[in-house]
Formats: structure tokens, C-alpha cells, sequence
């Protein structure tokens, strides 16, 4: 069954990959829209795709969860490949209420380089550890990955926003940052160009070191290793000795991987820039012209106002009853309780703006963005560079 789950995952990765496409072509179609739906034939077929792919994956989450008896959102692979799943749930909730194409258009990519980047982590299916043998991991993660997802629709509504209103024929810091945002979602396939690559190589390098405890440990790099871990010793013969030794606060395997997810985003960024001659907002403009600036404003706004109470209810109360149970207090200042207080307390800032300072329009668009960036830099970030309680999510 193992098997049925990673080939349905891989057929909704395949599907929406091909959504994407039929997304774009209803963008460029000239044909007119059906009156009932306001979508055309291209965009039909694209959601068609995408509900398709979404049962899929919702198949392979169903059977890994048969197979593991457990939910599968325990790791980083089974985290974000519900995270992918509930980001396009999202899409086709709003889709459905707002018959817009465009959305797809924005939002497929995202969920695609999220599942991508999630297929880069080990796969296999382990027992839980003590930890997280509680019905609650299915109750505070999925709600908590379902709340960040909604709150994402309104990332790629203000990308959209700032893409169709900023200027591109000047340079300027806004055009400077919104290309920042671009890159970044483009270092995240570079990681997964580059993971590719050294997998298909078989690279690996043995490491023992000395962790925070004071104990003696092995770890097994998978690229070459530019930071390494505190008082190591290389065992790979020829191996490739670390520029930079880490303390033993920092997960230095994983903080490696965010350093060649860098350098893969610089190199992919350059070849596309080489590529198009210009800058990558600008080349996308043209797509986003005939789209109402009102219209998405609204939807990034409704996003966080549906999205910030279920991110309150899994990340924050949930988590914290939980945490009550398992570890006999409901709050400890783990990096992970930080940061998902940190995201609370921002899209709380983003409501209070909106509401009382008409904070509308596109400094809306840059606080939808900023929320984005924080959300993962909570997954990425939080999870695989800095030690704590939660660090068994980054294995």
C-alpha cells in the first residue's frame, strides 16, 4: 500500500504541473468566458485537473495514514505534503466562490514547489516516538497546516497585486523586493534541482560529533558539507571537509541545505534572468493585466480573515493544550512556540491595520507577503536550522 500512496502523490504532483499549463492558457485565451461560471474552456479543464490531483493526493494522505498508523503529518515530508494538499483546498474553496482563474495560475506553482520541496526529505514511514503518540498531533498539526494554507490564498492574491501595480520600466526598492519574494520562491526549486542532483550521485559524507548534550553522534550529509557539526570528525575517506563548524545549538546538516538551496536559487535566478532580460515581475506582468485591483484585494483580505482564527485554534490553543499534556506546561518559549506566536501576533497586526487604519490596497499586498515569508521561514528555517523541542519535525 506504501507503493498505492507514493504513485498517487506522484500523480497529483503530475496533474497539477499540467493544471498549471491549462491555467496559463486560459489566461491567453481570447475566447469568451461561459456567462454562468465566468470561466473558459482552458480554465475548465484547469480546475478539472487540480480536483482531480487534489483526490489523489488526498489518497495518498488516506493510505500513508492506513500504512502508518498514524496521521502522516509527523515529519517534514508528511508535513508539507499536507501543507501542498491544504493550499490547494484552499484555491478551490475560493475559486468556487470568487471564479477566478487567475488564482490558479499563482497558487498551483506554490503548492508544486512545496510538494516538491517536501519529496527532498526522507519518505520512509517510522513509528511515532513517545512524543508524539497523542491524538492530538492529528488535531493541532492539521489544523494548524490548514490555517497556514488559507493564510497563504492571500500571499498570492498581494503577489498578484504588486505584480499588476508596480512599475517594472524603473528600477526602485519596490521592484527591488518583489523581485526578492520572486527569488525566494525560486531558491526553493533551486534546492530541489540541487538535492536532485546529489541523490542521483549517491553523495553522501559520515560525520561523528559531539552534540549539545555532551554525547557522541553520527550524521550523514548528502551534500558537500559547507557548515559541519560541532567538534566533528570526518569519516569519509576524501571527503569534503566543512568551511565553517557550527555550534551545537545549530542543526548544521540541515542549515547546509539551506545553504545550497541559496546557492541553487542564484544560479536558477541568473539563468532565467540571462534567459528573459529582464526582470522576472516583469515578464510575468502582461498576465495580471486585465485583473481588478479591488477584487484582489478582497480575496487576500477574506483569506486572512477565514485563516487567522484556524491558525489560532491549531497553532496556538491547541498546541498549547497539548503541550500542557506532554510536557506539564502550556507555554515554554521553544523556538517553534515563538515563531508560531510570532505569526499570530503579525496577521493580528495585518486585521488591526486593515480595520482601523485602512491600511487597503498595496500595503495590504506587501503585509500578505511579509505574513507569507514568515510562515516560512517558521517551516524552514525554525524546523531545520534551530534545536528544540520540535526538532523531530525537521527529520
Amino acid at each position: 500500500m506504501i507503493i498505492l500512496s507514493s504513485n498517487l502523490l506522484y500523480t497529483a504532483f503530475i496533474l497539477y504541473l499540467v493544471a498549471t499549463l491549462f491555467f496559463g492558457g486560459s489566461i491567453k485565451s481570447k475566447k469568451n468566458p461561459d456567462k454562468k461560471t465566468g470561466t473558459n474552456r482552458w480554465g475548465k479543464i484547469a480546475v478539472s485537473l487540480t480536483i482531480i490531483g487534489f483526490i489523489s493526493q488526498l489518497g495518498y494522505f488516506i493510505t500513508r495514514w492506513l500504512v502508518a498508523g498514524h496521521a502522516p503529518v509527523s515529519n517534514m515530508f508528511e508535513f508539507t505534503t499536507f501543507f501542498g494538499m491544504a493550499l490547494v483546498g484552499a484555491f478551490l474553496v475560493l475559486y468556487y466562490l470568487y471564479r477566478t482563474v487567475l488564482l490558479g495560475l499563482f497558487t498551483m506553482p506554490v503548492a508544486i514547489l512545496v510538494i516538491a520541496y517536501a519529496s527532498m526529505f526522507p519518505r520512509e514511514v517510522t513509528p511515532l516516538i513517545p512524543a508524539l503518540q497523542s491524538d492530538w498531533l492529528k488535531i493541532h498539526v492539521t489544523t494548524a497546516a490548514i490555517g497556514e494554507a488559507i493564510l497563504s490564498i492571500s500571499f498570492v492574491a498581494g503577489l498578484i497585486y504588486l505584480v499588476k501595480t508596480i512599475n517594472q520600466s524603473k528600477a526602485s526598492k519596490r521592484t527591488f523586493w518583489l523581485e526578492i519574494v520572486l527569488f525566494g520562491l525560486i531558491m526553493t526549486l533551486g534546492f530541489v534541482l540541487v538535492s536532485s542532483v546529489f541523490s542521483a550521485i549517491d553523495y553522501q559524507e559520515r560525520f561523528t560529533w559531539i552534540d549539545k548534550n555532551k554525547n557522541k553522534a553520527i550524521v550523514e550529509y548528502t551534500m558537500p558539507a559547507i557548515t559541519g557539526p560541532h567538534n566533528y570528525e570526518l569519516e569519509t575517506k576524501g571527503g569534503f571537509k566543512p568551511l565553517v563548524e557550527m555550534p551545537a545549538i545549530i542543526n548544521a546538516k540541515k542549515l547546509n541545505s539551506v545553504i545550497w538551496s541559496l546557492i541553487g536559487g542564484l544560479l536558477l535566478y541568473g539563468l532565467i534572468r540571462l534567459c528573459l532580460r529582464k526582470r522576472i515581475a516583469a515578464a510575468i506582468q502582461p498576465l495580471v493585466k486585465n485583473i481588478k485591483l479591488d477584487f484582489v484585494d478582497e480575496i487576500g483580505y477574506r483569506s486572512v480573515l477565514i485563516g487567522f482564527p484556524v491558525f489560532t485554534l491549531g497553532a496556538l490553543i491547541f498546541a498549547m493544550i497539548w503541550a500542557q499534556m506532554a510536557w506539564t506546561r502550556f507555554w515554554g518559549w521553544d523556538p517553534k512556540e515563538v515563531w508560531a506566536l510570532i505569526t499570530w501576533l503579525f496577521y493580528a497586526a495585518f486585521l488591526h491595520l486593515r480595520l482601523s487604519k485602512g491600511w487597503h490596497g498595496e500595503k495590504s499586498a506587501w503585509l500578505a507577503v511579509i505574513g507569507f515569508v514568515i510562515i516560512m521561514f517558521n517551516l524552514v528555517v525554525v524546523n531545520l536550522v534551530i534545536a528544540g523541542l520540535h526538532s523531530y519535525a525537521g527529520s
